[in-house]
Order: C-alpha cells, then structure tokens, then sequence
C-alpha cells in the first residue's frame, strides 16, 4: 500500500534493486515461506507490480527459489552460472583482466592462475575469483582469501549428509578427479535435498565447485543428452577440501585420510607390501567402481589412496616429461620435508615393468632442478590374482 501511494503521489514507477535476494534462505531457512511471500506479493501480485514497478534487478548466489510447481518470483528474466548467456564474459574476472592486474602490481600471473583461475560459467572458462584477484593484488600474497567469505562449516553439513554416497564423491573430488552431477533437481535453496546432486549442484553456486559440460554421446545417429561434471576450481578452494581431511566429526572423511597418511609413511619408508596391501584395502572399503577393468580404473584409486598428499604435494598427473608422460608425480610443496614422488601405473603387466619404465623414459627429468630425494613407485593391478602389486625405488634428485 505504501509503494502504491508512492507512485501515485509522485507519479514515478519505482525501480527495485535487491542485492544478494537469497541471503535471508541461505542465512536463516526458517524465515523462508514468510520471504517468499513477501517477494511473491511484490513482484506476482496482478495488477500491482505493473503500476508500482518500472523495472527490478536482483543479484544472489542461488537461482530464483522453486516453489512447488512455479518459482515464487517467475516474472524475471533469469541468468544463473549454468546459463549466463550474453552475460558470461562478466561473471568474476577473465584472463586477460587478472594478467593485466598481475602486469600492473609485479605479481605471477601463472601464480594467480594456480591459485584463483578453474571456473566456468557458460561458455565461458578461465573464469577467476574476483575478490581473491583483489586480496592478492592488496597484499601480495597468494594464499586462500576464501575463509573470509565463506565457512567451512557449511561444507562440512553437507559432506554428513552423504545422500546417495555423497561422501565418497567429495573424496573422489579431494583426489583430484571429476564427478557426473545432475543440476536439474535442486531446488534453489540450503535445506531441501533429496539427491546428492542437489548438494553438489549447491556447491557449484556457492563457488566450491566448478562444472564443464560434454556434448553426449552419439548412439544409433541420436545424440544423448549433455553431461555436466563437477570438479574443484583451484588450489584456494582445495585447501577448504583439505581441512574436512583434518575433521575429527562426522564427515567420515577422516578415517580415509588416516589410512592415507599411513601409505603415505610406508611409500617413503620403503614398505612395498604395506603400499599394496593398503591400496588394495582403498580399492575395496573406500572405492568399488562398477567396472575395475582398466588402467583408468587403477589410476582413479591410486589417487584417492593417496588422498592425504593434497596436504603437503601438489599433485601433476601424466606430465610430459623425459622421453615419455609420467602417469603421476607429487611435487613436495615449499615448506614440505617430504620426497618428491613419480608413480607409474600397470595393468596387468608387472610392478617391475612399471619401475623400470620410470628409469628407462628418465620420468625423474621433471624434477631436473630439484635436488632432494626422490621416490619412484611402481604399481601393477593383476586381474586374474585380484591383487595389487608395488615395488619402490628411491633416486637422489638430479641423479
């Protein structure tokens, strides 16, 4: 009533701009049905919202709330990060901005990558973090900003809730690997999930996770439906990953990460039987992929055995190095005392193969500059015992 006599005394329709819409769903849920009603009665009300409203802009993280079988507000033109359309090129900083702002302040533009760079809006990739990019040019230090504008907690929320074996998702996203997720069934709001995929799909817009989409397969002249993958943007949003691998409670990510640390210990100890005695014990407690029939297949739960390396390596899988591609290699991080690592995978063929291939291709060429120790590690999936297999080396850098 009072936005009606407004316009009716002034004779000027208003123009509404709400920034972050959905602060009072993400923040405080219990007040949702009461929020949506007031939005409902401003922007659906017949008659009314024409006469008060020349024009409304909102801006949130989440997408214009579903409500049963309409969206609450559905008079808006809408654009999410799924579909951006013309307005891709503006969501967070692109390339070409953030190198010119690392060429203006003196900073590593492959730095800012590394750190901020990985998501995709649209057609659009390379797509940065626009408040990281600004910390960093301020301080001049690359480090993870994202703690000041997010909480871990409420990742932590939804890795407990393991609908649908979300967890071992988030364990494979840890590892370094991508996830299929399907957006089409979330909800647009924090509290409603019945699928893992509404989580994930909430990580996506709250900026934990990225997405890419692959045309679908072509089967009989018929193309399939698109497929949308989930992965983790950058190293700032990894290291949030990181701490659920520290978490004491209920995210059931810490047993996995225990057991890691333990292989972790005995690869640089030297223990080959230990190594593939507990890669084999990942393979069938923590990871059971429906086809285990390939080197694919191997290299998948190798990684998520060594999860707990995303704590001090920065992990480089099939690296052009020497006279072939390295399957994977850790690279100690600054303040780390560990030994770098190569590992080559087999399968069906024998650890000893691997190990040799490791010297015979120099994959230890990549670490030409670097002068510590370094572990090479050989491992071998056999089909027909079932088992794993693993032999150890160790070389000194710049052998």
């Amino acid at each position: 009533d009072l936005l009606i006599n407004m316009v009716e005394y002034t004779g000027n329709q208003v123009v509404m701009i709400i920034d972050e819409w959905d602060a009072p769903i993400r923040e405080q849920p219990q007040i949702q049905r009461e929020y949506l009603k007031f939005l409902r009665m401003l922007f659906k009300s017949s008659g009314t919202t024409s006469k008060i409203f020349a024009a409304a802009y909102m801006t949130g993280i989440l997408p214009v709330k579903k409500d049963g079988s309409q969206s609450a507000i559905s008079d808006f033109d809408e654009y999410t990060i799924f579909e951006p359309e013309q307005f891709a090129d503006y969501v967070g900083f692109n390339e070409a901005e953030v190198r010119s702002l690392c060429e203006k302040h003196g900073l590593s533009f492959e730095a800012a990558k590394y750190w901020y760079d990985g998501y995709t809006a649209g057609e659009a990739h390379s797509v940065y973090n626009p408040y990281s990019v600004m910390k960093v040019m301020q301080r001049r230090k690359f480090q993870s900003y994202w703690k000041q504008t997010s909480s871990i907690d409420a990742l932590k929320t939804y890795v407990a809730l393991d609908l649908d074996g979300l967890r071992e998702d988030i364990a494979l996203l840890i590892a370094g690997e991508r996830i299929e997720v399907d957006p089409g069934t979330f909800r647009n709001d924090t509290v409603t999930f019945e699928y893992k995929d509404d989580a994930l799909t909430l990580l996506i817009h709250l900026g934990y996770l990225t997405y890419e989409v692959e045309p679908g397969e072509v089967v009989d002249g018929i193309s399939r439906s698109p497929v949308t993958y989930a992965r983790i943007p950058n190293e700032e949003v990894r290291t949030e990953f990181v701490y659920l691998l520290r978490e004491k409670g209920n995210t059931g990510l810490g047993e996995l990460a225990q057991k890691s640390r333990k292989l972790l210990e005995d690869t640089i100890a030297g223990d080959e039987d230990a190594v593939a005695r507990r890669i084999q014990e990942v393979r069938e407690t923590e990871y059971a992929p429906m086809f285990y029939n390939n080197e694919q297949a191997l290299r998948s739960v190798v990684k998520l055995a060594y999860i707990a390396c995303v704590e001090q390596y920065a992990k480089v899988e099939e690296l052009p190095s020497g006279k072939g591609i390295a399957d994977l290699v850790f690279i100690p991080k600054r303040r780390s005392p560990l030994p770098a690592m190569v590992v080559e995978l087999k399968w069906n063929q024998t650890e000893d193969g691997a190990l040799a291939q490791i010297r015979e291709r120099h994959y230890p060429s990549v670490l030409e500059s670097y002068s510590r120790e370094i572990v090479l590690v050989g491992i071998n999936y056999n089909t027909r015992t079932k088992e794993h297999g693993c032999r150890i080396e160790r070389i000194q850098g710049e052998e």
